[in-house]
């Protein structure tokens, strides 16, 4: 638009006459001035600790005047040593909440992996476009499917003399060229993020994606297998002394230490090496089995498409349902339904079915688990529901056993069918809610109620670990977007990428079943 109808810009919705100069400045220059002074005026890492709950721009400026930090290990350092709590307006508690956020963020800086998949897929049509090319693959926790990541290992194998390198250090986002050599090469982009590239022989390449992926703890247990049968394992191969033995795949160099391919979300050394020697490893749920979404919202609350155009999107990608929970009135910012406001959506759901070819929609509702445990919508109204998903939006920093005795009055109300994301966490911002989650999967396994995994990339809650652990317990599970928008249906890849990372086979996951067989796992017919 920019170089062809500049004009148009402004007709854009929300976009005037400075945020079109803006967006001109950018394409045309790659830069902002207006950045650039900011930058200048405001000290590196600053805006960093805005990420942090709590921390807006007027405590960042107390922290900074009040005791010089400018960084997150600063930050971390002052709070450790109880220099934080002196200032004014923080104190002990505001102290311990922001130490307890900085471990969980740790201190490698990472960025979500729905975000590092804009730059990973785009950079490996850039190269795969390269005539004589074979294969681009990324590798490292990208590959392993982890909820963040640091940089991007990309590796590549081509017909000799493919001008790889010099593809790749030309890539339109790179900002800056941190190593270049025959085989290998580094770049910076505009983003900050860190690619590294190197380019395999083909008979090396299977060991080299293995090698990559890792994980670390994952790949030392595998190669001390190796060693006991006489072989060592690197990015070029399986070697018997000076002979390659494999390497040319990942499958390859497995099966020389007498194990099957191990899917690379499993790769943690968390007893995939041991359930592979067994042939137990799990068949994990896939985007295809998924036949609906369970958690989307609409213009009824907080979401920005209307509800016949949510049900049309989801049409289109093949669903056979879709349930619509629009906030109940507690999230005052999200505009919640009341008891008059759901009826009326029933009835407008009521009249969208009939229209509708191949899809169902259900009327569901997300209703707030209130502090004392009450739920934020009467008893009949959620009766009448097809789909009730509870959730915690406030209150996320109680003490665990308080917040346990929460969530089980919550889970024992009748008409729960779903509880939605569960810790309410916000990566890397906030780590969410601490409960019994051994407790809170005994009551969901007796009343009948799914756990979900929340696909939004700031949340993937359930995290792999408590998924895991909740199948294990012989909870379902529900595998939803929370979308607020058309587009946000895709976020259905991130729930499963999690979802396999713990363990989970399709038959664990609720809305990988048929409607009629779901249906009868609902409230409606389960209490019936």
């Amino acid at each position: 638009m920019v170089r062809e109808h500049p004009e148009r810009i402004t007709e854009l919705p929300g976009i005037g006459e400075d945020l079109a100069g803006k967006i001109t400045e950018i394409v045309q220059t790659g830069r902002l001035g207006a950045l650039a002074e900011l930058e200048i005026k405001v000290p590196k890492g600053v805006a960093e600790l805005m990420h942090l709950p709590g921390l807006g721009p007027r405590r960042v400026r107390l922290l900074h005047d009040g005791l010089g930090i400018k960084t997150l290990g600063q930050l971390q350092a002052a709070a450790k040593a109880g220099r934080v709590r002196s200032l004014k307006g923080f104190g002990a508690r505001t102290e311990q909440k922001l130490l307890q956020a900085l471990e969980v963020r740790g201190d490698e800086p990472r960025i979500l992996r729905p975000v590092a998949a804009q730059y990973a897929e785009s950079q490996l049509a850039w190269l795969r476009a390269l005539k004589g090319v074979k294969r681009a693959e990324v590798a490292g926790s990208y590959r392993r499917c982890k909820e963040t990541v640091g940089d991007l290992d990309i590796l590549v194998t081509c017909a000799p003399g493919t001008p790889v390198i010099e593809r790749f250090v030309k890539f339109p986002r790179a900002r800056e060229v941190m190593a270049r050599g025959d085989t290998r090469a580094s770049i910076r982009l505009a983003s900050g993020l860190q690619v590294d590239l190197r380019v395999l022989a083909e008979e090396a390449y299977g060991a080299g994606l293995y090698y990559f992926t890792g994980s670390k703890a994952h790949n030392i247990a595998v190669r001390g297998i190796a060693r006991k049968r006489g072989l060592k394992i690197n990015e070029y191969g399986v070697f018997r002394g000076a002979e390659r033995v494999a390497g040319r795949t990942e499958a390859e160099v497995l099966k020389t230490v007498g194990l099957p391919w191990i899917p690379p979300e499993l790769r943690e050394n968390q007893g995939e090496i041991e359930a592979a020697a067994h042939h137990a490893l799990p068949h994990l749920v896939q985007l295809p089995d998924i036949r609906g979404d369970l958690q989307t919202h609409t213009t009824d609350s907080d979401g920005k498409d209307s509800l016949e155009a949510m049900a049309r999107a989801a049409e289109a990608l093949g669903y056979q349902y879709l349930a619509v929970t629009d906030h109940s009135p507690a999230v005052r910012v999200a505009g919640g339904l009341d008891r008059n406001g759901f009826r009326a959506q029933m009835k407008r759901i009521d009249r969208l079915n009939a229209r509708l070819d191949s899809l169902t929609v259900l009327k569901g509702a997300e209703v707030d688990i209130l502090a004392d445990g009450t739920l934020d919508l009467d008893d009949a109204t959620l009766a009448a529901l097809d789909v009730v998903v509870i959730s915690l939006h406030s209150k996320l920093d109680l003490p665990p056993r308080e917040q346990t005795r929460r969530v089980l009055k919550a889970l024992a109300r009748p008409s729960v069918d779903i509880f939605g994301h569960p810790r309410g966490r916000l990566i890397p911002r906030r780590p969410g809610a601490r409960f019994d989650l051994a407790q809170v999967c005994r009551s969901a396994a007796e009343h009948g109620i799914f756990l979900e995994v929340n696909a939004q990339p700031e949340r993937l809650d359930l995290d792999d670990l408590s998924a895991r652990a909740a199948v294990q317990s012989g909870v379902r599970l529900a595998i939803s977007t929370d979308a607020h928008a058309v587009a946000e249906l895709g976020f259905m890849r991130w729930g499963v990428d999690q979802a396999r990372r713990g363990w989970v086979e399709r038959k664990d996951v609720v809305n990988t079943l048929p409607l009629d067989r779901l249906l009868k796992l609902l409230h409606g017919r389960r209490r019936a």
